[in-house]
């Protein structure tokens, strides 16, 4: 694939948008690719990294390509981006995206698709719609809004508002601030991490968390029941709470400044 590089390290799949060019720019053509590889690491990989070449993570959806499309074809490119970001949000395995320059419009639907986000000090977040006579269409409504809450989304879509990285961290748009150049090796040591994990826990993780937030108290807590009853009757969980008892587990510690950086 041309447009996003996949490849495989210590059980992770490495996925980059390689459109550098056009700060990588998501065209339909870059969808498809990045379509398959999120089926071909759900397939063979147990945490992913969404990272980016050039100076940008993504300046957004390509207008230039969208400008020429008819009504059928602008709703069934919205509905594709959907279908992609679901597979990533709700499917087997999690997503920590290395963020850095322009994470704008379409390319922070992208990033809020990602359960964890880490970003450089030059990262900056945009959503320029307004501007252009446009809106979200690629779950951005649903996802942005999630994570900041919907008054920032409407100030950035009206006004034109940046974002900068210590913002972003502070409004809960990102997770991690990075040092300058040292974003995808944070992401990467995350993304190890979170692979040691069982991976039914953090298949739970992803797919039940938003959903019981969305649901009633009631039913919430019901469904968690049977999350953790699930979860628990495995043999990961097994030989998990046996090596916390039998002190081969490691222990929590108070967060230090690389917790942080």
């Amino acid at each position: 694939m041309a447009l996003v590089e996949y490849a495989m390290r210590d059980g992770v799949a490495v996925l980059t948008l390689n459109r550098p060019d056009k700060r990588n720019a998501i065209n339909d053509a870059l969808m498809g690719e990045l379509g398959a590889a999120v089926d071909r690491a759900a397939a063979e990989a147990r945490a992913a990294v969404l990272c980016a070449e050039g100076a940008h993570f993504s300046a957004g959806l390509d207008l230039a390509e969208q400008a020429a499309k008819d009504l059928m074809a602008g709703i069934a490119g919205s509905r594709g981006w959907h279908a992609v970001f679901s597979r990533m949000q709700r499917g087997a395995i999690p997503y920590v995206a290395a963020l850095k320059g322009a994470v704008v419009g379409g390319g922070l639907e992208l990033a809020s698709a990602a359960h964890i986000r880490v970003a450089e000090p030059d990262t900056f977040l945009a959503m320029p719609e307004g501007q252009r006579g446009i809106f979200l269409g690629g779950g951005g409504s649903v996802n942005i809004t999630r994570l900041i809450g919907v008054p920032r989304v409407v100030d950035m879509m009206l006004t034109g508002r940046t974002v900068g990285a210590a913002e972003a961290e502070r409004i809960g748009a990102v997770n991690y601030l990075a040092a300058a150049g040292a974003g995808l090796d944070r992401a990467m040591e995350l993304a190890r991490r979170i692979a040691a994990n069982a991976p039914l826990s953090n298949y739970a993780t992803i797919n039940a968390l938003q959903r019981i937030h969305d649901s009633g108290h009631d039913e919430g807590l019901f469904f968690e029941t049977m999350i953790a009853t699930l979860t628990q009757m495995t043999p990961d969980a097994a030989e998990g709470m046996r090596a916390f008892v039998e002190k081969r587990a490691g222990r929590l510690r108070a967060p230090g400044p690389e917790d942080a950086a």
